[in-house]
């Protein structure tokens, strides 16, 4: 096979798409402005769920099949792949388990005092249990939905449902996936950008665009939008071993990592990739009042722009101006590493049926 192949981008995108493309024997480059920790893959909190993305028949078998690949991976500790228990919560009303959850064994979480709870064994002090407990109740149908999740609201959550999922912690996934396609042969070049995709080296044959928001100037595409998306890591906490979701507003999240913890969130319409002091405050506020916690000690803010594409994903043949096959992946939203290996997969189906 001497067809070779260039990939624009180096997120989770990027990153699977080369693994799978040079694992399958194609000569395979990324070229991307940034890479590792410093792409809008590194900011994510990369717990594995559909979210805020388009439209649902056409990502949920995307979704699916990478559930499967990173169960997998699950199995070794240096992928940075786990299987945690994700809860998902609605402040007011009755959350809807989706179809394609059920079979996944989604569970509703009863509406009682919910705890998770981490034994711990401390030196001559036998085990010591440390909780993070959640309150899941009946609201007052009439409560306003501007007091729910406020400071003066005593409830946390009114109804939510479980589901053990893939977490990937990006602090050792994307390094994982980059030593994994080099150690197939391909090669990452970083600080480049190119304003069109007729830029790239014509020594390539075809051309996979996965430039994330950055699709919306190489091509033009009006249907792209960046989602603003704002983050604290945090020290690790004790006796948090769930992800814990809440999608009305305030956005509301705390994945657990190995070393540390990821609060949220935003998603808002901007391309400001400045961290915000007073959103990073209100953002650790709300997490410690779920939490039932102190507030944490704030390591780092991150901030990434979610491509989200109102016309949906787009994941398709298409030919550039010099006459040179390109295969566009792109558009995800909120679920570059829910789809990263289906949609990979789809483009080594469109690539060798070209």
């Amino acid at each position: 096979m001497t067809e070779r192949i260039a990939i624009i981008g180096a997120g989770v995108s990027g990153l699977t798409c080369g693994v799978v493309l040079a694992e399958h024997g194609y000569p395979t480059s990324i070229f991307a402005k940034h890479t590792g920790q410093q792409t809008t893959s590194g900011a994510a909190a990369a717990v594995w769920f559909p979210y805020h993305v388009e439209p649902a028949e056409r990502v949920i078998p995307l979704a699916l099949k990478t559930y499967d690949v990173l169960l997998d991976l699950a199995r070794f500790a240096e992928t940075g792949v786990s299987v945690i228990e994700s809860k998902q919560f609605l402040r007011t009303g009755e959350i809807e388990i989706p179809d394609w959850a059920i079979p996944l064994g989604a569970s509703v979480i009863p509406s009682a005092v919910e705890a998770a709870t981490e034994q711990t064994k401390s030196p001559g002090a036998g085990f010591q249990s440390r909780d993070v407990t959640l309150k899941v109740s009946l609201r007052d149908p009439s409560t306003p939905r501007a007091f729910a999740g406020s400071a003066q609201d005593d409830h946390q959550f009114a109804s939510g449902f479980s589901l053990r999922t893939p977490l990937t912690d990006t602090t050792i996934y994307l390094d994982y996936l980059a030593v994994r396609f080099r150690k197939a042969g391909g090669e990452i070049h970083a600080d480049v950008c190119f304003e069109k995709i007729d830029e790239v080296d014509e020594k390539f044959d075809f051309v996979i665009n996965c430039a994330g928001i950055g699709a919306r100037e190489l091509l033009q595409d009006t249907d792209l939008e960046p989602h603003r998306g704002q983050v604290a890591i945090v020290s690790k906490i004790e006796g948090l071993s769930s992800a814990i979701v809440c999608d009305d507003e305030p956005l509301m999240y705390a994945i657990p990592r190995k070393n540390d913890c990821v609060f949220g969130g935003t998603n808002e319409l901007s391309d400001n990739l400045s961290a915000d002091s007073v959103t990073t405050s209100r953002i650790v506020a709300e997490c410690s009042r779920v939490l039932n916690i102190e507030k944490p000690r704030v390591i780092a803010e991150r901030v990434g722009l979610r491509p989200f594409r109102r016309s949906g994903v787009r994941l398709e043949r298409d030919q550039s101006a010099d006459g040179r096959r390109v295969i566009h992946n792109y558009g995800h939203g909120g679920a570059g590493f829910t789809l990263s290996w289906g949609c990979a997969r789809e483009v080594l189906d469109i690539a060798l049926s070209s």
